[in-house]
């Protein structure tokens, strides 16, 4: 069993040619609407247990790339408007490329016959139209998967062995089954491909990094399970 990891939030960056789009846009990309605060650092730190990892560092609100390509949220209410040589540029430079990596190495991994454990970072905002979630973690996977629910099973009880006090949730504060990167995954992959969503509340970050003692629990977990 090996690990790919993947970060598809992990930044806010707007490349220079689309810049225009944003102005005044300022405030809006520094919220979770723009990326998952602490994903990018924790998953730098989480790098060294990977048998392959890769980040996006662009803003989701030029394109979501932990969407579909049929999805009509892939643009964002800023990019949705420009036309369509312009939205298959932005998909051409900057979604499909990201995508393909690791799809590439997944397919590479499986044919060989290994099985690969997908882990997708996140974080979540703490509130969101005026629902309060009440979980420090969610793991997202889908429960038709005997694999997917085993391994998260283990994932929480390692985690609340190293960390009794976090409260985690399995398809919260979203469906595992929801269009994400791992669900369309999943239905390429039908065998050895377990797509798990890691999601972590923002709460918990202290100056944009969720804490020391917290991502060391996750990446002790992770060495524990990952075998």
């Amino acid at each position: 069993m090996i690990l790919i990891l993947s970060c598809e939030h992990g930044g806010n960056e707007i490349p220079l040619a689309y810049k225009p789009l944003f102005e005044g846009k300022k405030n809006l990309l520094e919220t979770h609407r723009g990326y998952d605060p602490g994903t990018l650092n924790l998953f730098e730190y989480l790098k060294e247990t990977a048998h392959f990892s890769k980040c996006n560092t662009i803003s989701r609100l030029l394109i979501e790339c932990n969407r579909s390509l049929h999805h009509p949220k892939l643009f964002s209410e800023i990019t949705k408007s420009c036309d369509t040589k312009i939205k298959q540029h932005i998909i051409n430079t900057y979604y499909l490329p990201y995508r393909l990596a690791i799809e590439a190495e997944i397919v590479k991994e499986i044919r060989k016959g290994t099985k690969v454990v997908h882990l997708s970072l996140h974080s979540f905002t703490p509130q969101l139209n005026g629902e309060l979630r009440n979980n420090d973690i969610g793991l997202l996977y889908n429960p038709k998967s005997i694999l997917e629910k085993e391994f998260c099973k283990s994932f929480k009880f390692q985690l609340e062995k190293r960390n009794p006090n976090l409260k985690i949730r399995y398809n919260y504060p979203y469906l595992g089954t929801a269009d994400g990167f791992p669900t369309y995954l999943r239905k390429k992959f039908k065998t050895n491909y377990l797509g798990i969503e890691l999601e972590i509340n923002q709460k918990l970050l202290i100056a944009e990094k969720f804490p020391e003692e917290l991502k060391l629990q996750i990446k002790q977990t992770l060495k524990k399970i990952i075998c």
